[in-house]
């Protein structure tokens, strides 16, 4: 039987990394939110003092930071991410990795060299993947994609309530604006633009909780296994 690959997308804060988790520990898979390497190289690049929109020099710095997925199955996530020989973890969603990831996000050759990254952590292992291209590009050819989307009022108040877990503050009018243009952004990127793939099934989830939303999924992945 080829590995299970399940793609999950979605727009920023849609709750598609949550559901991506829980959906792995029920039917035991491994989980990866590719958008944790993105927010990787834009560390990286916040690090080596580069700016965001310099596409040559962050074009560079993907390839010799080597961004990497590691394999641990002894914290819940089951991976880390490592680059330029560091383990990142709350670093990853500091205010100024979120104003930066975006813009890092688009360039082609991020995209190109994380993708490869992505493809080889799918291989050879059932996978659940959630991101903004994995159904599209990541995994074309994956058993089941679904893309889950939510209103943005309801994106900000997650964004809000996940961001004030980790003691970090923000005005929920300067999030909203952040997450529109995350938006526009993701929408209008040359490289592997968010869109929904043409046999993806769509889920809105504004009004449904965390759970909810899982049980949908587990429910369409189990009975299409048994069919």
């Amino acid at each position: 039987m080829p590995p299970l690959h399940i793609a999950i997308d979605g727009p920023v804060a849609s709750g598609k990394s949550t559901v991506a988790r829980l959906l792995a520990q029920r039917l035991g898979c491994a989980f990866l939110d590719t958008g944790a390497l993105y927010r990787a190289v834009a560390f990286a690049v916040i690090q080596r003092g580069i700016s965001p929109s310099d596409d040559r020099a962050v074009g560079s710095l993907v390839a010799i930071a080597d961004p990497q997925v590691m394999v641990d199955p002894k914290i819940p996530l089951g991976y880390r991410i490592r680059i330029d020989g560091r383990t990142l973890e709350d670093e990853l969603f500091s205010p100024a990795v979120s104003q930066a990831v975006s813009v890092v996000a688009a360039n082609a050759e991020v995209r190109k060299h994380l993708v490869g990254a992505q493809r080889s952590f799918a291989e050879g292992r059932d996978v659940i993947m959630a991101g903004r291209d994995i159904g599209s590009v990541v995994l074309p050819d994956a058993t089941f994609k679904f893309f889950l989307t939510a209103s943005v009022d309801a994106r900000v108040d997650r964004r809000l309530r996940e961001l004030h877990e980790k003691g970090i503050a923000i005005a929920r009018e300067t999030l909203k604006g952040e997450i529109e243009r995350r938006d526009e952004r993701d929408r209008t990127r040359k490289a592997s633009p968010l869109v929904t793939a043409s046999d993806a099934i769509v889920i809105d989830s504004s009004s449904l909780t965390v759970d909810q939303v899982v049980d949908v999924l587990e429910e369409r992945v189990r009975k299409a296994q048994l069919a």
